[in-house]
């Protein structure tokens, strides 16, 4: 039906305008640079460790709509492991102390007013400020919209900004901070539930895209980098993929889903955020102990979130770059005590263990790289782009990857006849 649509670009936001594509009987060609499917959402055989591990932890919300209807159309929604409800347990590793946040469901936050609900030592007031975050922020930083300081702020509000934002928390986009609120907290606890794609990432989220792809004979390329893109004034004409010129036909059509470090350079004159934000992860190879709690916020230490899956423990450390230099082996010590003090792992000696270092994990969710996203519609009538960088009102999380997608996808399909 209609033309061809090729999709530039592998990662979750080409993969999901792709399954959308497919799953509406559109011809597709899906084609990616690297030698595998996922971009910076993928799992694979660790040598050190002997077992499948991510290159990164990425915390799923129960509300997020465009996650959860990609995962339902893969078959792989029951890959999300968490909590049921809105419960979030935190550990202070300075001083041992110990929480677990409980909202209720609803968007009336009467959990704020329980002492055994809330954050330790705030008030109800101290989470009033946040309804400012409700309203549009233009290009203001969090910093200038609430008090990035005192108990809310360093128990709750940075951990998840941080965690969300993968750039200073206070210095990030006030307007990416709002939505964040306003598709969360503001719906209630319901619509914040913590997730992590269990066994991997690759189980969830690859590999049955991959596998629905082909059931559609969707013609898949791995390891074929496209290395120019031909345009007039108007229209995407062609690409070039391994020295190879393709021309499109009158009613092929192509969606972009390339890096925004990549895309300006196959596309002159598109904007691009060109300021990036690192994030570390640890892996250590040790069953977590008895009941532990699938994901476990951490205050205090290097590890910012720890997460148990079988057979391995986990730690992501967002906006990094101040120490994505330090030594892997003090590194994977630093992160191992903090494991070992949450966990209650006194004199357990640092199993195998690895560091996964992801130097350009995402765009800087300031206001001025937030300037520089572009809209997913394009001058060129039948080319839009996607990826978790453009224009999807969200920080660069899966949510946003998967959004962008289906938006592309949108763009596309009325004009394949």
């Amino acid at each position: 039906m209609g033309g061809r649509i090729y999709v530039i670009g592998a990662g979750l936001a080409g993969l999901s305008a792709a399954v959308r594509l497919a799953e509406r009987g559109r011809s597709v060609v899906l084609i990616e640079g690297a030698g595998q499917a996922g971009g910076r959402c993928r799992s694979y055989v660790d040598a050190a460790l002997g077992m499948t591990i991510d290159n990164g932890n990425h915390l799923v919300l129960s509300g997020n709509h465009a996650t959860h209807d990609y995962l339902r159309t893969l078959g792989s929604v029951d890959r999300l492991a968490g909590p049921r409800d809105a419960l979030f347990d935190f550990c202070d590793v300075r001083d041992g102390r110990r929480w677990t946040l409980r909202p209720n469901p609803g968007p009336i936050g009467w959990w704020v007013l329980a002492n055994d609900r809330r954050v330790p030592d705030t008030h109800v007031g101290d989470y009033l400020p946040l309804v400012k975050l409700l309203a549009p922020q233009g290009d203001k930083r969090l910093c200038e919209v609430i008090r990035c300081e005192g108990p809310l702020w360093e128990r709750l509000i940075e951990p998840l900004m941080l965690a969300a934002l993968n750039t200073e928390a206070s210095q990030g986009s006030a307007e990416l901070a709002g939505a964040i609120v306003r598709e969360t907290l503001a719906v209630g606890g319901r619509a914040y539930a913590p997730r992590i794609a269990d066994p991997s990432l690759d189980a969830a989220f690859i590999a049955p895209a991959l596998a629905l792809l082909a059931a559609r004979g969707v013609d898949v390329r791995i390891g074929r980098r496209v290395e120019a893109i031909a345009t007039d004034e108007t229209r995407a004409l062609g690409f070039t993929v391994g020295g190879e010129a393709i021309s499109l036909a009158p009613d092929d059509a192509m969606i972009v889903a390339t890096p925004a470090w990549t895309t300006p350079g196959l596309l002159p004159g598109v904007s691009a955020p060109d300021a990036f934000c690192s994030i570390v992860n640890g892996h250590f190879k040790l069953d977590p102990p008895a009941g532990a709690p699938k994901i476990v916020g951490v205050i205090g230490g290097m590890a910012q979130w720890l997460f148990a899956f079988e057979g391995r423990i986990s730690t992501t450390i967002s906006g990094a770059d101040a120490v994505v230099d330090m030594p892997r082996e003090e590194m994977a010590a630093a992160l191992w005590a903090d494991v070992a003090k949450v966990y209650g792992l006194g004199g357990v000696e640092m199993p195998a263990w690895q560091i996964v270092k992801e130097r350009r994990a995402t765009f800087a969710a300031t206001p001025d790289q937030v300037a520089k996203r572009p809209k997913a519609a394009t001058r060129w009538r039948n080319l839009a782009l996607a990826g978790d960088w453009t224009d999807t009102g969200l920080p660069a999380t899966i949510e946003g990857a998967i959004r962008s997608g289906h938006k592309a996808a949108g763009i596309i399909l009325p004009l394949m006849h």
